[in-house]
């Protein structure tokens, strides 16, 4: 991804835009040893690495080798699981992360996926220093935005933060994630069909902001991952480089924007609702971007099947707009198709139909955020559709 293109292009346009934050992404083989050189080259001595035990064995060891022999000292903390093994952005898991963070400590390192930065990122902007990204799985959009989604008080909600000063993924390691990562990235990444459209229907009927810019970069993102999905599902340095520079391209999207709606609609709000359900049943969490795999099929074949017809009754002055957006949507079958063939498969996403059905109903009241979803069930509050 070339960040001086970003900023070229954002330039040269009239919607004026949050400012880049990175100074650096490198995505190659190799970026480990630039990282550590990023580190030292910028003078700093103490630094907090933050991983989980799988993810320190996947990169975070070799950071902490590394630094050996420079001027580097690094003290690691590794976050704790709950009793189903799962890493949960919660109150404890940031306080106890905060506790860990030192007077002395001058950065902190993200070494992991979504969740792990999501802790990383909140605490950053807590304790006001800066955080550098390690990713160690090209598994979610979110490496490089502000957002931070946080579970507190059991209720999914996405704060914005900072982003980091830069994010260094090694090719090597991300081609080594476990295969239901890499098609949980992928799946991040075909969600953005819904999500944009999502966004104009938030812009059209009800205002809300709107960059066609940020919009456009956005959609670069997903071309290129659907383009080059047999070389994602072969885990092909190429494929595997290509699906984490869309993801990370998405993030600076939504960092430009300052929210998360070019990337994040009704379908993960559904991804939200259904891990917010396992929480208060004390499940095993389902990985992020394989829900909303699964959610963005759910949503598409709900705004074909079930809005469509009635948009008339749904928004009579902007019928005619809202119905070429729905139809301007792949087929729940393709979605499908994609994601198949980088390792996708429905044992990822465990969601009785029940619990479907419940989310199609209530998670548009997770976001303050207009999409197709919410303006259906307003109507239908208001005119029994």
């Amino acid at each position: 991804m070339n960040l001086e293109e970003v900023k070229r292009r954002v330039g040269q346009s009239d919607y004026e835009h949050y400012p880049l934050p990175l100074e650096t992404i490198v995505v190659e083989k190799g970026a480990l040893k630039q990282a550590v050189d990023y580190i030292e080259g910028g003078g700093v001595k103490d630094v907090l690495l933050v991983a989980d035990v799988n993810t320190h064995l996947a990169a975070g060891e070799e950071v902490v080798r590394l630094c050996k022999g420079t001027n580097v000292i690094v003290k690691v903390h590794l976050l704790t699981p709950n009793p189903q093994s799962d890493v949960i952005a919660d109150e404890a898991t940031l306080v106890d992360l905060l506790l860990s963070v030192k007077g002395e400590t001058e950065m902190l390192l993200a070494v992991g996926a979504g969740t792990i930065h999501d802790v990383v990122r909140f605490v950053s902007a807590k304790v006001k220093r800066p955080f550098l990204s390690i990713p160690t799985a090209p598994s979610v959009d979110g490496f490089t935005s502000l957002g931070a989604p946080l579970v507190i008080k059991g209720v999914k909600t996405t704060y914005q933060m900072v982003a980091p000063v830069a994010l260094f993924a090694d090719v090597e390691v991300l081609q080594q994630a476990p295969t239901e990562l890499i098609a949980a990235g992928f799946g991040d990444m075909l969600g953005k069909y819904t999500s944009l459209m999502d966004w104009k229907v938030g812009h059209l009927t009800e205002g809300e902001p709107y960059s066609p810019l940020v919009a456009e970069l956005t959609e670069e993102a997903l071309r290129s991952a659907v383009d080059n999905a047999e070389a994602i599902g072969r885990r092909s340095a190429e494929g595997i480089a290509i699906l984490m520079e869309s993801l990370l391209l998405s993030g600076v999207a939504m960092a430009l924007f300052g929210h998360s709606h070019p990337a994040s609609g009704a379908e993960h709000h559904l991804s939200h609702y259904w891990e917010m359900d396992a929480l208060k049943n004390e499940k095993k969490q389902m990985l992020h971007g394989a829900k909303v795999g699964l959610s963005t099929q759910v949503i598409i074949d709900f705004y074909k099947r079930t809005i469509q017809p009635q948009l008339l009754q749904v928004n009579q002055e902007n019928a005619e707009e809202l119905s070429s957006l729905v139809e301007s949507l792949p087929e729940a079958r393709e979605i499908r198709a994609l994601l198949q063939k980088v390792g996708w498969s429905e044992e990822l996403v465990p969601v009785d139909q029940a619990l479907i059905e419940e989310s199609l109903v209530n998670a548009y009241h997770l976001r303050d955020r207009s999409t197709l979803m919410r303006c259906y069930r307003e109507a239908k509050m208001k005119h029994s559709l």
